[in-house]
């Protein structure tokens, strides 16, 4: 018999140990991609907590003619926009933009605010198809321009950490999310194979047995109750980012066939896709949405309208598209409906998707959830939350099983181990809240400011890695870091502050915004307050036990002495 072999026996211990060691070196990025993806289904939430000018209700699309035209025409890209794109044209830069590719705009039922995007085309660009853009935050009630520096710490921060961990050199989060994604997948089958008795996981869970046999349930527990949870958005997750990071063939090797497509498609869409060089006007807009909300009614769909695009702006082959939000279901549907810019002629209704298009609109929409069920929104967190506890708890028992054998062989490994799930478990709550508190108490006219807010978001993080291996000691004698309790004790102190200074800096105390029902706010406060009380009894908990086993400890030692 070969060594492989005398170590794998069985199937089902080759996938013990694939469970194990894959989960234990990629552990750490899913409990990112977990934690961050449960509070990305309140990104726009945070974001309302993190900008107070934006505290009101959401709105629908405005009028083009009233607000958005007179928006649009305002926009510009900013200087660092123009100076990134200096090294792609030959020749200097235009002082302005003029020549307008598109104009659009973006809102959803829970955004107050409205996103604008201008694309305009740049003279002499060495690619004729690439354009420079310029975007803006409006009040969609009066067009008032709103602070676009600030950082969107929900939609703009919690939620990239989710998918790419804000790493964007060659899009390397993309591609270490993408593989721990893989390799999650992985580590489900493998535990599937290693748990044969499945249903009977979900009702053990021992709470009062020993410390590692109570870790090892919950561990079981969470893995199993979200199973499904986890196996959908790991698969999910890698199909919607496929095309456009991990298998971009129609933008490298496919490159003119890509561009054949579009030709293609536009001929047999109507939808041309390329400016005519001849000048044109614009007909009513509004009359455009008003019509495609008509024909939508006539369906029985909901008539909100989610994005509108305008296409070859000021062109004889313009067009304006009119997509529908889309949230009274699940699916990612836009069911756009195109017209002639010049005439407001319809030029197109988007068809049926074909069965496969179904099936892609109902994953996507699935994963990404746009849709309105508050009650499935919660359920998202919840899974999220069960996939960061499994992760969590298998880090505790990798190192409660191994660090009493590495204390007797003189291995620091089970230490390693245990300051890295410190900082990955706790140090992550912890920098969270550090961006939160930091949001709050920076000045609002502190230039750069939503660069200050990551610098405490990322120092808090090292901080609490370079704390749990500080404190790491204990864990090489075969004794629990209480790094662990010390952190949860900054949890529960930084919750509750990031409460007050929201309190303190807006004026927005807790019994204020419940009177007033404005949940956005008051669901993060009350999240915030949740967080700290859990932390605080975490941390009286695993200072109950430590106190235990040090009398423990203290007992031995002095019946050996005796």
């Amino acid at each position: 018999m070969s060594a492989g072999n005398a170590v794998f026996s069985s199937f089902r211990q080759a996938m013990a140990w694939l469970h194990t060691w894959f989960g234990l070196v990629l552990g750490f990025v899913l409990m990112a991609a977990f934690f961050f993806g449960a509070l990305s289904v309140f990104d726009r939430e945070i974001d309302r907590w993190a900008i107070p000018s934006t505290r009101f209700e959401p709105q629908p699309m405005p009028s083009y003619e009233k607000i958005l035209r007179p928006a649009f025409e305002r926009m510009q890209p900013l200087p660092a926009a123009v100076a990134a794109m200096a090294p792609r044209v030959d020749g200097p830069m235009p002082e302005r933009f003029d020549s307008v590719g598109s104009w659009s705009a973006y809102t959803t039922h829970r955004d107050p605010v409205l996103a604008l995007y201008a694309g305009y085309l740049v003279p002499k660009a060495k690619d004729p198809e690439e354009q420079i853009w310029a975007y803006a935050t409006i009040d969609p009630r009066d067009g008032t321009p709103l602070p676009d520096d600030r950082l969107k710490v929900g939609s703009g921060f919690f939620y990239p950490m989710h998918y790419s961990l804000t790493l964007d050199w060659k899009n390397l989060g993309f591609w270490i999310v993408g593989l721990s994604a893989l390799v999650m997948l992985a580590a489900l089958v493998s535990g599937v194979v290693m748990h044969r008795k499945l249903f009977r996981e979900i009702f053990t869970f021992r709470p009062e047995k020993a410390r590692l046999r109570s870790v090892l349930d919950l561990h079981n527990l969470t893995g199993v109750v979200a199973l499904p949870f986890h196996f959908f958005f790991a698969f999910t997750g890698l199909l919607i980012f496929a095309a456009a990071y991990y298998f971009p063939v129609g933008h490298t090797q496919l490159h003119d066939l890509h561009d054949l497509h579009a030709q293609v498609e536009a001929q047999e869409t109507g939808l041309p896709h390329e400016r005519a060089g001849v000048p044109a006007g614009l007909a009513d807009v509004d009359a455009m949405v008003a019509e495609a909300q008509r024909r939508w009614e006539a369906h029985g769909k909901a008539g909100e309208v989610g994005f509108l695009v305008l296409q070859h702006v000021g062109d004889a082959n313009g067009y304006v598209s009119v997509y529908r939000a889309g949230t009274d279901r699940i699916a990612l549907v836009g069911d756009g409906i195109h017209f002639q810019a010049a005439t407001g002629e319809l030029i197109r209704e988007d068809p049926p998707a074909t069965p496969v298009g179904r099936i892609a609109e109902f994953l996507t929409g699935l994963h990404l959830q746009h849709f309105r069920h508050w009650l499935l929104r919660w359920l998202y967190v919840l899974g999220g939350l069960l996939g960061a506890v499994c992760i969590a708890t298998g880090f505790v028992f990798f190192v409660e099983k191994r660090k009493r054998q590495h204390a007797r062989q003189g291995s620091q490994g089970a230490r390693i181990v245990d300051a890295l799930a410190v900082a990955a478990v706790t140090g992550m709550v912890v920098a969270a809240l550090s961006i939160l508190v930091a949001n709050r108490l920076l000045p609002e006219d502190l230039p750069a400011r939503g660069d200050w807010e990551r610098y405490a978001f990322w120092g808090a993080w090292i901080l609490a890695l370079l704390h749990a291996a500080w404190r790491s000691a204990p864990v090489a004698q075969g004794l629990p870091n209480p790094a662990w309790r010390e952190q949860c004790w900054a949890i529960a102190v930084l919750a509750p502050a990031a409460v007050l200074a929201n309190w303190i800096s807006t004026g927005d105390h807790l019994l204020r915004t419940l009177a007033a029902g404005y949940w956005p706010v008051a669901g993060v406060d009350l999240a915030l307050l949740a967080v700290a009380a859990i932390a605080a009894g975490a941390a009286r908990r695993l200072g109950r036990r430590a106190g235990q086993q040090a009398a423990a400890t203290a007992s031995s030692g002095e019946a050996a002495h005796a």
